[in-house]
């Protein structure tokens, strides 16, 4: 039995990830699909990512039989959200990555978490569990504007603010987005208080496209941070 956090901590250590250059490892998530739907969940994928619900566009697919699965099981693989924390900790900013929630959001405005697991003692991945529990409306905030979506919380040091928007600013242009907001130092951000001398930084999760296709009715298997995999080997989702 592994906790998350131990796995979380082995994964962001291999993340070599360059924005500037475009080329490194980053962390996957997989999503297990019969061969049957996977254009169709594809369809939802790109879909979520249109409305800026992901932290990447970019993906591609891995048959399952090479990974475990079955025959007629392909893994869709796509970028996932603690990829950032592993740059930023490359740049030699220390990260605290402490819980993934559920965000109420309001015509397009994220308003406060709602729900929320801390990372810290579980063996599960708090988002997934979100997920199982159907406290999602990704797909209505998707077609409405207001919905309730998935997101996670770390703290970075209020010193290393500047350091933080350069590196951020350096993923955007690389094609890693989905900063969903950015506190102020020992302030609250979306309702949860930070560490003193601490800000917080929420960061959409790679889930959302998971769960706008379950609330659609697709039967899926994930298995979030599952891998590192080279940049190069993905492409832009639309491409797939």
């Amino acid at each position: 039995m592994q906790f998350i956090l131990s796995r979380i901590d082995e994964l962001i250590y291999g993340v070599d990830f360059d924005p500037e250059r475009r080329q490194g490892k980053v962390i996957a998530n997989l999503t297990v699909v019969h061969r049957d739907d996977v254009d169709g969940v594809l369809e939802v994928f790109r879909r979520a990512i249109a409305a800026g619900l992901s932290p990447s566009h970019f993906g591609t697919l891995i048959e399952g039989v090479k990974l475990g699965f079955g025959n007629d099981e392909v893994c869709i693989c796509t970028v996932c959200s603690i990829t950032i924390d592993g740059v930023l900790l490359k740049s030699g900013i220390p990260v605290n990555l402490r819980f993934g929630g559920v965000v109420e959001v309001l015509e397009r405005r994220p308003v406060r978490f709602t729900d929320m697991l801390l990372y810290e003692g579980t063996t599960i991945d708090p988002l997934e569990v979100l997920i199982s529990q159907e406290l999602t409306s990704v797909t209505r905030m998707m077609k409405t504007g207001s919905g309730a979506i998935l997101a996670n919380m770390r703290e970075v040091p209020m010193i290393a603010r500047g350091m933080v928007e350069e590196r951020i600013a350096d993923l955007e242009s690389a094609g890693f987005s989905g900063v969903l907001a950015f506190g102020e130092p020992n302030s609250e951000v979306l309702g949860v208080e930070t560490a003193r001398d601490h800000i917080g930084i929420v960061v959409l999760g790679g889930s959302n496209m998971v769960a706008a296709a379950m609330e659609e009715g697709y039967n899926l298997k994930t298995d979030a941070m599952s891998m590192l995999i080279d940049i190069e080997e993905m492409k832009h989702i639309d491409k797939i």
